[in-house]
């Protein structure tokens, strides 16, 4: 039997804490991913097909294959399915709504790296792009440190809007809106970027000394945030080198692998140094990665069995 898991299930089954743990694990894990192919293909008009398999993490008897459709222009804009296989026999264990899982994943691993290069007393943030990306880094951050300021900035007024009242009240602050994102990084320790931009958002200029910038929209070929001249005096952070120089920040930049100081893994296990300097500009730019995808939804798929939660479909009836 498959388990059928959609958002709202998901929704109420995963928690910060324990995707956080699992990802944190994943990175440190002592064996890294087999070889995982990234399928991108472009769709007549605005839209991408994404393909990620196989995911695999040490100890999780199963794996994942995602299949994604996005189109920036619906609502979502990610639509698809993380189909969940025992990894002895194959069984189609559950499909995950992969709207949600993306977003838990992506969102959590960010935080992970951002509070792994952030200076240690920043907490003013700056949002850039309040979508659902950028809700899982606030969510996880604030599980990692303390958030002390909030600025968002949206190309939807109201969508900024709401972001900065939900999350203001979560952490007991006043969260400013402001138009421009020059204007929201002035006085930002901590930048978050998820946008669907074609064209640099951000150049060095527009950054202070000491800044963190995490730049989560260059995860496919044709998208970019931050301006070569920025990423040239930073120091890069990513999640997988060959994959940033041929579709991530770097590809788009120009920049070849000499700019990646290393990957979030090599960070998490000490073989690194993160923030060497405390008014170094330091980026952590991922493109994602299958195995994230199997971190947090094993961890919904054990919570639904734990619970009774989802709806069981057998597809040999």
């Amino acid at each position: 039997m498959t388990l059928l898991l959609a958002r709202s299930d998901l929704e109420s089954l995963l928690d910060p804490v324990k995707c956080l743990d699992a990802l944190r694990r994943g990175f440190t894990a002592a064996e890294g991913e087999a070889v995982a192919r990234r399928v991108v293909g472009k769709l007549p008009g605005q839209g991408t097909a994404t393909a990620l398999l196989p995911g695999v993490v040490d100890d999780v008897p199963a794996y994942t294959v995602k299949v994604n459709a996005k189109f920036p222009g619906s609502r979502p804009a990610l639509r698809g399915v993380v189909c969940l296989h025992d990894l002895g026999t194959g069984e189609l264990l559950a499909q995950l709504d992969s709207a949600t899982v993306t977003a838990w994943r992506t969102g959590l691993a960010a935080a992970l790296g951002t509070h792994a290069l952030a200076r240690p007393d920043a907490g003013a943030v700056a949002v850039i792009g309040a979508g659902a990306q950028a809700e899982l880094v606030m969510r996880g951050l604030s599980e990692l440190r303390e958030v002390r300021a909030l600025t968002v900035c949206d190309l939807d007024a109201g969508r900024a809007a709401g972001f900065a009242e939900r999350h203001g009240a979560r952490l007991g602050l006043t969260a400013e809106v402001v138009a421009d994102p020059r204007d929201a990084v002035r006085d930002a320790g901590i930048v978050v970027m998820a946008t669907w931009a074609r064209r640099p958002i951000l150049h060095a200029a527009d950054v202070t000394r000491g800044t963190h910038i995490t730049s989560l929209g260059a995860d496919e070929p044709g998208k970019a945030e931050l301006g070569a001249d920025l990423l040239e005096g930073a120091r890069v952070v990513v999640d997988d080198i060959p994959l940033a120089v041929e579709m991530g920040v770097l590809a788009e930049a120009g920049l070849d692998v000499k700019h990646a100081a290393g990957t979030l893994r090599d960070l998490l296990c000490g073989q690194v140094p993160g923030r060497v300097k405390g008014g170094e500009v330091t980026v952590y730019a991922p493109v994602g990665l299958p195995w994230q995808d199997l971190a947090v939804g094993w961890t919904a798929y054990e919570a639904a069995r734990a619970t009774g939660t989802g709806i069981e479909f057998d597809f040999l009836a």
